[in-house]
């Protein structure tokens, strides 16, 4: 997978960083390939961030997100990923990603994945 998925995410300044604030962001048609199968996986992802210094600019959070619609990827490793380089791009205090994907076989999967800046 591509290191420069990352270099797609574009921030602003958070005008607030003395607040305490959570920014929810909901995007409901994210899709990738099961790399076992090659099908395409669908989910909704959640994020909750609060921010630090940065905000995530929407439109590349978009960009950055439809970067996975051909890679072949698991659904814990996607989750992970995508926290990963949020927490790089953001710095944010603490963000959490739900990711809750779309039943297969009967089987649907939900993974949550969070981070917290330490002190």
């Amino acid at each position: 997978m591509s290191d420069q998925f990352r270099d797609t995410l574009e921030t602003f300044e958070n005008e607030f960083p003395q607040r305490d604030y959570e920014i929810e962001i909901v995007c409901p048609e994210f899709t990738s390939v099961c790399p076992m199968t090659g099908q395409p996986d669908f989910g909704v992802l959640t994020f909750t961030y609060t921010p630090e210094a940065k905000c995530v600019e929407l439109k590349s959070l978009k960009m950055y997100l439809q970067q996975f619609r051909n890679e072949g990827i698991f659904y814990e490793n996607v989750s992970n990923r995508i926290l990963e380089d949020l927490v790089a791009v953001l710095q944010p205090r603490r963000i959490k990603l739900v990711a809750v994907f779309s039943a297969r076989g009967g089987i649907t999967t939900n993974i949550i994945v969070t981070h917290e800046a330490k002190d």
